[in-house]
C-alpha cells in the first residue's frame, strides 16, 4: 500500500491507492477486490495524484455527471480573477490569508476526493473567517463570490473560537467551474450558522467539499440552498466531536430542465450526548432535472446518549424529473436516545391541489402555495429575514418559468 502525500504542516492522511490499481493488485494476488462503500472508511489525502481519475464507478462519483465536471478533476491552475471576492463584516469579524499548514488551516480538513485534493493544492493564501472568543455578532458576515467564467479553486476557513456567536453567508452568483473547500470550525461553547447560497448562472459548474468539526458545547447550523448552476454538487461532512455537541444540518434546492444539483451528506457523532438534525427538502420540474441526495449517519462507540434524525423530501413537479435519495445510518453504540431516518419521493399531491381549488382558489394559486408550503420550512431556519425574502420571491420565479414551460 501507497502512503498519501501530506500537506506542509498538515495533519497526516490516510493511504489511498487509485481505484483502478487497487483492482489491479488484487487480480494479480488473486484475492477479491472489495471497494470502500461505508463513509467513515473512505481513505483522505492532501496529494490529487493519489486518488487517481475517477472514472464514475466509484461510490461517491456514480450519479454525478462525470462528463460535465471533468475540467475540475484535471490538476491544472486556472487564471486569477475568475471569481470576484466581496466580504461584508461586522468589525469584530478577524480576516487573514493562511498558506498550507498554517493553522488552524488543515486542523480540520482532510480532501476525500481528487477535486477537494486540487482545490486544497491550488488555493496558496486561503482566506480566514474567524469570530473571535466571546463575541456576539448582530449582523451578518456575507461573502459574496461572483463568477465570470473560467476555471477556479478556492479553500476557506471558517473558525468560531470558543462562546463566539455568528453567522456567515457565502453566496454565489456568475459563471464560473469552481472546487470549492469550506472548513468550519466551531470550538467549545461557540454557536456558529454557515448558509452556502448557490445562485449561479445556468451554466455554472460548482463542486464543494465542506468539512466541520464541532467541539464541546457548540451548536453549528450548516444550510445549502441550491437554486441555479448546471452542476452544483455540495457535501457538507460534520464531526461532532466534543461532548454536548449539537449538528443542524440543513438544505433546499429546485432543480429545473437540464440542471443537477447533489449533496452526500455525513455526519458523525464522535463524542457523547450528542445532537443531530438533518433535513433537506428538494423541488424538481422539467425534463432532465436531477437531484441527488445521500445521507450518511456513523454514531460512534463513544457516542453515548445520542439523539440523531436526518430526512430528505423531494417534490417532483413534472414528467422528465428525477430525485434519487439514499439514507444510511450505521451505529456502533447500544446506549443511545434515538436515531432514526427517513426519505420520501413524490408527486404533486392531487389531493391537496382538489382541495384548495374546492375553496376557490385557480389551480396556478394552489400549486404555488403547496410548493411554498413544502419549501419555507427550510427557508425561515435561515434566520435572516431579507435572505427569506429573497429566496422566497426566487422560488415563485422557478414556479413561474415553470408554468410557462
Amino acid at each position: 500500500m501507497t502512503t498519501a502525500t501530506q500537506a506542509p504542516g498538515a495533519p497526516a492522511s490516510q493511504g489511498h491507492i487509485d481505484p483502478a490499481a487497487k483492482l489491479a493488485a488484487a487480480k494479480a494476488a488473486g484475492t477479491a477486490f472489495v471497494p470502500v462503500q461505508t463513509r467513515s472508511e473512505r481513505p483522505t489525502s492532501f496529494d490529487p495524484a493519489d486518488f487517481g481519475a475517477p472514472t464514475g464507478r466509484e461510490v461517491n462519483w456514480k450519479h454525478t455527471p462525470m462528463d460535465l465536471v471533468q475540467p475540475l478533476l484535471r490538476d491544472e491552475a486556472g487564471p486569477h480573477g475568475v471569481i470576484s471576492v466581496e466580504v461584508t463584516a461586522p468589525d469584530e469579524v478577524v480576516q487573514l490569508r493562511l498558506a498550507p499548514g498554517e493553522a488552524p488551516r488543515g486542523e480540520v480538513f482532510r480532501p476525500e476526493d481528487i477535486a477537494s485534493a486540487i482545490a486544497w493544492t491550488q488555493e496558496a493564501d486561503a482566506p480566514l473567517i474567524r469570530i473571535p472568543a466571546g463575541v456576539e455578532l448582530t449582523e451578518p458576515v456575507v461573502v459574496r463570490l461572483t463568477g465570470t467564467g473560467g476555471l477556479a479553486h478556492a479553500h476557506v476557513v471558517i473558525e468560531a473560537e470558543a462562546g463566539a456567536r455568528g453567522t456567515v453567508v457565502l453566496r454565489h452568483e456568475g459563471t464560473a467551474q469552481q472546487a470549492q473547500n469550506v472548513e468550519i470550525i466551531a470550538r467549545d461553547g461557540s454557536a456558529l450558522t454557515v448558509i452556502s447560497v448557490q445562485r449561479w448562472d445556468d451554466d455554472a459548474v460548482h463542486l464543494a467539499s465542506h468539512q466541520a468539526r464541532v467541539d464541546r458545547d457548540a451548536t453549528l447550523t450548516h444550510m445549502v440552498v441550491t437554486l441555479g448552476g448546471k452542476v452544483v454538487r455540495v457535501n457538507p461532512s460534520v464531526e461532532l466531536a466534543g461532548a454536548g455537541a449539537d449538528g443542524k444540518l440543513y438544505g433546499l434546492s429546485f432543480a429545473d430542465a437540464g440542471q443537477h444539483f447533489e449533496s452526500q451528506v455525513y455526519l458523525h457523532h464522535k463524542g457523547p450526548q450528542t445532537v443531530g438534525d438533518v433535513l433537506y427538502k428538494g423541488a424538481l420540474q422539467g425534463a432532465g432535472a436531477r437531484s441527488v441526495w445521500i445521507g450518511d449517519v456513523l454514531i460512534g462507540p463513544d457516542a453515548v446518549g445520542t439523539d440523531s434524525y436526518e430526512a430528505n423530501r423531494n417534490l417532483v413537479l413534472t414528467d422528465g424529473a428525477r430525485a434519487d435519495s439514499i439514507p444510511n445510518l450505521e451505529i456502533q453504540t447500544g446506549d443511545i436516545r434515538g436515531a432514526g431516518h427517513a426519505s420520501a419521493t413524490g408527486r404533486f399531491d392531487d389531493e391537496q391541489l382538489f382541495y384548495l381549488q374546492a375553496r376557490g382558489i385557480a389551480e396556478d394559486e394552489a400549486r404555488r402555495l403547496v410548493v411554498l408550503g413544502f419549501l419555507t420550512e427550510i427557508v425561515q431556519k435561515t434566520g435572516i429575514p431579507a435572505l427569506e425574502d429573497e429566496l422566497i420571491a426566487a422560488i415563485e420565479a422557478e414556479l413561474a418559468e415553470g408554468a410557462q414551460a
